[in-house]
């Protein structure tokens, strides 16, 4: 769901915030690492590269990373 949501032309940030809101912390750090399998690619630095401004802000922070 993660992969869709950022692979689409511009990012799906519904379904972005959905997935990163709904989850507890722990279920976070396993999407991530299995974002990272799976894409070779942080999950930190794909969020980072397809927002901006205060969205991008209130993602890394949900993730805990800042940018």
């Amino acid at each position: 769901m993660v992969r869709n949501a950022i692979k689409k032309v511009g990012t799906d940030e519904d379904a972005l915030t959905r997935v990163v809101v709904s989850r507890a912390e722990k279920d976070l750090k396993i999407i991530s690492e299995v974002y990272y399998k799976r894409n070779s690619v942080l999950l930190e630095h794909a969020i980072a590269k397809e927002t901006s401004g205060d969205y991008k802000k209130f993602l890394l922070t949900l993730l805990g990373k800042e940018d």
